[in-house]
Parts: C-alpha cells; sequence; structure tokens
C-alpha cells in the first residue's frame, strides 16, 4: 500500500496520449496527482485510456496552452497532430511532455489507482500563462466530463459563473473550445433533461 498525504497533493491538468493496440494514439483530458515520487492517475471505467495503460504500461503526460485539445477530445474531436519520439507520444501543441512507466496498481472497481515513474522528459517551448479564458474552458471541461455524475443544474450555473472570463479574455481557440463545450451540455440537456429543466 502506497501512503499519501491528501493534504498537500494538487491535481494537474494535462492531456495524456496511451497507443491503442491497432498502434494509433488515444489523446483524452486528465487530473494527475504527484503521490510520494510517484505519477498518480486514477481512470473511471471503463475507460479506452485504462485499457491502453494496462496493456502497453506507458503513456506520454502532454502540457499544452491550446485549450482545444481539452475540450476536442470531450466532444468527439480527437485528430490532433501527435508525433512519436522513441517511446513519447508528442501533441505537435505540447509545451512539455513526460513519458511515464507504469509501477503499481491499487484496483478499485469504479476507479483504479495506477502509479508511475517518469522515464523522460522534455520542455519543449516557454510557458506564456494562462489567461482567464483558457482556464475558464479548463474548468468547464471537468464539469462536462461529469456530466453523467452531476445535477445539471449545478453545471449550468457554473457554467454561467465561466462564461464572464470568456466574454472578457477569449481569443479565437478559447471561444471555439467554448462553443464545443457547450454544445456538449445543451445535447445533454435534450437528451436527458426534457421538461424537468427549465
Amino acid at each position: 500500500m502506497i501512503a499519501s498525504d491528501k493534504t498537500s497533493e494538487k491535481i494537474n491538468e494535462i492531456i495524456l496520449i496511451t497507443e491503442c493496440a491497432n498502434g494509433t494514439p488515444h489523446i483524452a483530458p486528465f487530473g494527475v496527482r504527484e503521490r510520494n515520487g510517484f505519477i498518480l492517475i486514477a481512470p473511471f471505467k471503463p475507460s479506452i485510456s485504462l485499457d491502453n495503460l494496462l496493456r502497453e504500461r506507458i503513456a506520454t503526460i502532454n502540457t499544452t496552452d491550446d485549450v482545444r485539445v481539452f475540450a476536442g477530445a470531450l466532444t468527439g474531436r480527437r485528430d490532433w497532430l501527435v508525433e512519436r519520439s522513441g517511446e513519447a507520444l508528442v501533441l505537435e501543441s505540447a509545451l512539455s511532455y513526460k513519458v511515464i512507466n507504469l509501477e503499481k496498481m491499487e484496483e478499485d472497481e469504479q476507479r483504479p489507482k495506477l502509479y508511475f515513474k517518469v522515464i523522460q522528459e522534455e520542455t519543449l517551448k516557454s510557458f506564456q500563462g494562462y489567461n482567464r479564458a483558457q482556464a475558464a474552458v479548463v474548468d468547464l471541461c471537468v464539469l462536462v466530463s461529469r456530466l453523467h455524475l452531476l445535477p445539471i443544474d449545478k453545471i449550468i450555473s457554473e457554467m454561467e459563473y465561466l462564461r464572464i472570463a470568456i466574454e472578457k479574455t477569449a481569443g479565437d481557440n478559447e471561444l471555439e473550445a467554448w462553443e464545443w463545450l457547450v454544445e456538449a451540455v445543451d445535447n445533454h440537456c435534450a437528451q436527458f433533461c426534457g421538461d424537468n429543466f427549465a
């Protein structure tokens, strides 16, 4: 059992690229933690990423300031340019990447905990800092990824607050990403909310 100090943990939102059985890259946004020298990833079941991680035992963490990649992965737009560099699968828009190798696993019926060691790390471009709209898009990505778990009124309420940052600071990339996510929320409401949500 790996001990944890949850009071000092933070979650970093990244793009995880795993390799499918047919050799194609699978792009997915994830929140990852650092815990006792390991990187902890806890995918929900079922998950293509989880299947790939357990089979290949290796993946690449990408950081990017193009929030369209986060929003796109959640809305069926996964066709982003990925280059292979040795064992690394690297986004064209990556600022940095880490190749990680699976070392330990704690099984769970809903969300197993996978612990990875970094085996390669590269910085490709300097990070200029997120603006408020980029942060708002990432926050809405988290909400959209939980549409099946959270009450829709909570999601709508938080989305309206996040919209303020979009209206004030968004560029073209952020506006496009925001539109994809809003469409996903609207589609969810049309399918599941019916007359119960005004």
